[in-house]
């Protein structure tokens, strides 16, 4: 059996393999889980809260299913970890920010939530955030900065920082997400882990999320094959969100050993927007080599855009006031700058404006309709740049989240949340001794399909992990 240093590191389909075989129990790879995350938290600050009493009466519920032989299914009893942006019944969900009462009451699971008790996964703590959700910068007033186990002088972006730090610290397997601009995909990124934004409505969502239908809600972890069991448990409509959708058949069927071959895949190194940094688009550039050695076929072509940004903007910054203005004057002098400033840049958006957006989202979601009748899939940089140090702060010039120093760094994710498309980071390369950074961070690969088609983005990421040795660090808290 292995020992308990060990089981906190498994994925969540090598522990569901020694739960069936007798090998070790829920119990026994919970007090793994939960050990691994109290020694890294003092250094890597991944957690808010942690939840040990109820998980372990949910552990040894799925203990005892699992001596029976009448488990509920491919999670139960693997710990999974919760962004603090999303509801959890008996936990606070502060949003990174201290001006969210911790009394509740906190009588409710958001869907995805709900979803994974009643198949039997153990729910062991919720994990840093940007507050609302609404900084990519790795830090928030409430809980402070969370780094990562790579180099620890660094951040792994945001809003789910905290998903992605644990993740690559081994401290369990899973983590539940969320994503309205590259939340789930920038940390998996700097992070070094997997994550995908799924199709929108695949997911419900409760309450719905202060960006409006950009938010989407998806799993983090270290294994594509574990993201792929996640998703399957907590995907369905709910009646508390009226956008979400009922299972598409075969949307989620998994086929990882179907591989790439005759998939068309389109590569776009800039999006059409900028050219990733020069070790990023090495490292993308093999990435989708492997891909052609794999027997896709791999065309360089740039999808059609129109307007990308400035809809983006209205609807994200009109979204996001809403909801950050209803906060009185002492609340709102206590939020994070970047989170405070929509207010005031939301104010010169008028009517005509927002149905404007509107309009160029339609746009942008019927050419990118046509352009997935050519490409199975769309391959892109996750990120423009190397992860950034947890210091680095935004000048100021910079008005909107995506800057920095008068440069767009961020430019390739946001898109398909315009789209609402499924759209992957994986891991595709470590920076290099004499990097323009710190040697040994990791760069994130994004894979984009055409709605409902979350199976292909699955299969095609499963098919790069196989054909590549991408290992998590060794860290010692």
């Amino acid at each position: 059996m292995p020992e308990p240093a060990d089981l906190a590191a498994l994925t969540a389909t090598e522990m569901t393999a020694g739960f069936r075989a007798g090998s070790f129990t829920p119990t026994e790879a919970l007090e793994s889980v939960l050990a691994r995350a109290e020694a890294i938290q003092p250094v890597l600050n991944a957690f808010v809260r942690f939840d040990a009493d109820r998980a372990m009466d949910a552990a040894r519920a799925s203990a005892e299913r699992w001596r029976q032989g009448r488990a509920l299914g491919p999670l139960d009893g693997v710990p999974v970890s919760v962004k603090d942006m999303i509801l959890t019944r008996g936990m606070p969900t502060l949003k990174g920010s201290k001006t969210v009462d911790p009394a509740g009451p906190w009588a409710e699971d958001a869907p995805a939530v709900a979803r994974l008790r009643a198949g039997g996964a153990v729910i062991f703590g919720k994990t840093t955030t940007t507050e609302f959700g609404g900084s990519p910068f790795s830090t928030s007033p409430l809980t402070g900065a969370t780094v990562g186990p790579w180099d620890t002088r660094y951040g792994c972006a945001g809003s789910s920082m905290g998903a992605a730090a644990h993740l690559a610290a081994g401290a369990g397997p899973l983590a539940l997400a969320n994503d309205a601009a590259g939340s789930i995909r920038m940390p998996a990124s700097f992070g070094g882990c997997f994550g995908i934004k799924p199709t929108y409505g695949l997911v419900a969502a409760y309450p719905p999320s202060a960006a409006g239908t950009l938010g989407h809600v998806g799993p983090m972890s270290g294994s594509v094959a574990d993201s792929a069991a996640l998703l399957d448990v907590i995907a369905g409509p709910d009646i508390r969100d009226g956008d979400s959708l009922p299972r598409q058949p075969d949307s989620l069927v998994f086929a990882p050993e179907a591989g790439v071959q005759s998939l068309r895949i389109a590569y776009s190194p800039t999006l059409g927007i900028r050219a990733a940094e020069p070790e990023v688009a090495a490292l993308t550039d093999a990435a989708v080599a492997r891909f052609a050695e794999l027997g896709a076929t791999v065309d360089a072509v740039d999808p059609d855009l129109p307007d990308l940004f400035r809809a983006y903007d209205i609807l994200r910054l009109s979204s996001r006031a809403a909801a950050v203005g209803a906060l009185g004057p002492a609340d709102r002098a206590k939020l994070d700058p970047v989170v405070a400033r929509v207010v005031e840049m939301a104010e010169a958006i008028t009517v005509a404006d927002l149905v404007w957006a509107h309009q160029a989202r339609a746009r942008l979601k019927a050419g990118m309709m046509a352009f997935h009748r050519t490409y199975d899939l769309l391959v892109t940089p996750t990120l423009a740049v190397l992860p950034f140090p947890i210091t680095k702060t935004q000048a100021a010039e910079d008005r909107h989240w995506y800057e920095m120093d008068g440069e767009i760094w961020s430019p390739y994710t946001f898109a398909f949340n315009m789209t609402q498309q499924p759209a992957a980071s994986i891991p595709c390369g470590l920076t290099a001794a004499g990097s323009r950074e710190a040697p040994g961070l990791p760069v994130g690969l994004q894979i984009v399909a055409a709605p409902f088609r979350d199976d292909l983005v699955l299969r095609a990421a499963a098919a790069f992990e196989a054909a590549t040795d991408f290992r998590r660090p060794t860290f010692t808290p």
